[in-house]
């Protein structure tokens, strides 16, 4: 990672210092108007310089790397934690099957609410300063809702996690991309590979925890604030050098030379950009909704599944933790992957036939085949840094990425809430998992169509130009 960190600061801080004067009228070639915006082919989006000194800009360009890694980590465990103790939580609170899948179905409205105003709320305070907030929340939330009393205390504590988690998730892309736009596929990769490290970690390690608290399922979920407090150091540093290309969603100083053929100029992503003219914006929406459908009733499901099929506690929250921890590697090497080809409908489709195999297995017998459908589920849940890098992809401009990834992870979560209230009504009402596995199988046949769509090759900002 120190070897990452080393080489990100010789390419992402590089940029002309604040006291440099503007290019002037005169001094463009004559056939250039001051309001052309050209670049050469290939070249990346260069970010704001770094206030201070070199060692300054060196130890503030650390402090990212590792604020990104230990943000990602925690943007899961309020999930999943919750998901393996779900039905002793079920018993302290006295909840319903049906309660208990719209408490599955808090995060996406959640992620849909407040996602939608992490743009603004960067432009206005910092993307930097957002995330660190961010941070305090989720500390803040699942610190207190354990204890708080009762279950609407419970959804109000854990609505306040959620919406830290929901500012970061759509902020993570942007900053991705402004603060390392040579190194989007890297930086996402390590990201999502964090992000897939604390959703398996609070999976496996939960049950243990709270055994080893004495049963107490409060403590065990409380612990896990403890994570997201230690995420808040790394991010104070970024709060006070907001240099740091940290406007996000506003245009980055460009350089001035020919553009990729039918590429917009960078401007284009900003707020002249109607993102919902571009069919492939709704694609991705889409796709994004699909695939957090899967992963919420995974999350909050998958290990009540298991036990019901005879499977222990501790086993359930193990299969559940190889589901997630599936996506360290992957996680890391897919956005690689998807950022080397002009179309990434192929790795769509493998994800998608995975997640079909892992539901027909899940359904026929759920616990002789319990840990082939696990790894075939984590290969299926992959879609996720896949919809992230898609996003970074199909947009031209650190503007444009902030603009798509607020829409489709705003729509997308809207469009998921559904699902595991579904799921859980489904399963009160029939009186096993049959129906409920069926209609995650059948959601994966959209998310295989759209998601081919999204991955074509092209940007929002040239889409919506030609609409």
């Amino acid at each position: 990672m120190m070897a990452l960190m080393a080489h990100d600061n010789t390419t992402s801080t590089t940029a002309q210092p604040a006291s440099a004067p503007a290019m002037r009228a005169s001094d463009q070639s004559p056939d250039q108007s001051p309001s052309d915006d050209v670049r050469p082919e290939g070249a990346v989006e260069p970010v704001e310089a770094t206030p201070g000194t070199p060692a300054t800009r060196a130890w503030v360009m650390r402090c990212a790397v590792i604020g990104i890694v230990l943000a990602a980590v925690n943007l899961r465990p309020a999930i999943t934690s919750l998901g393996a103790l779900l039905e002793e939580v079920r018993d302290g609170l006295g909840m319903s099957g049906s309660v208990a899948g719209l408490l599955t179905s808090v995060p996406p409205l959640c992620f849909a609410l407040f996602g939608v105003a992490a743009p603004r709320l960067a432009r206005r305070w910092g993307a930097g300063a957002v995330v660190c907030a961010g941070m305090i929340a989720i500390a803040l939330g699942l610190a207190i809702r354990p204890f708080i009393g009762g279950t609407p205390g419970f959804l109000a504590a854990s609505a306040l996690a959620l919406m830290g988690i929901a500012v970061s998730n759509v902020l993570m892309p942007v900053i991705v991309k402004r603060w390392f736009p040579d190194r989007v596929g890297t930086m996402t990769g390590l990201y999502s590979m964090g992000l897939a490290a604390g959703t398996s970690l609070a999976a496996a390690v939960t049950v243990p925890v709270t055994d080893a608290l004495g049963g107490d399922w409060q403590l065990g979920l409380g612990v896990w604030a403890l994570l997201a407090a230690v995420a808040v150091v790394p991010w104070l540093p970024l709060v006070r050098n907001r240099g740091l290309g940290d406007a996000a969603g506003s245009a980055a100083p460009r350089t001035g030379t020919t553009p990729k053929s039918g590429t917009p100029k960078p401007d284009a992503g900003g707020d002249g950009l109607r993102i919902t003219r571009s069919g492939t914006a709704w694609a991705l929406a889409v796709f994004f909704g699909l695939q957090a459908t899967g992963a919420y009733v995974t999350m909050g499901w998958m290990p009540q599944i298991f036990r019901d099929a005879g499977v222990s506690a501790g086993t359930a929250g193990l299969l559940l933790a190889v589901i997630m921890a599936m996506g360290v590697p992957l996680a890391f090497v897919i956005p690689r992957l998807a950022v080397g080809m002009r179309n990434q409908g192929p790795i769509v489709l493998t994800l998608g036939i995975s997640g079909l195999i892992g539901y027909a297995g899940l359904y026929l017998a759920p616990a002789g085949g319990a840990w082939v459908w696990a790894l075939l589920l984590g290969l299926s849940n992959c879609a996720f840094p896949l919809a992230l890098t898609m996003v970074g992809l199909r947009a031209g401009s650190s503007a444009g990425v902030a603009k798509l990834s607020a829409f489709a992870q705003s729509v997308g979560y809207l469009l998921s809430i559904p699902g595991p209230l579904l799921v859980g009504v489904l399963y009160q009402h029939s009186g096993g998992w049959g129906l409920p596995i069926a209609l995650m199988a059948g959601l994966m046949v959209p998310q295989i169509v759209v998601g081919i769509f999204a991955g074509r090759e092209g940007t929002v900002e040239a889409e919506a130009a030609r609409s």
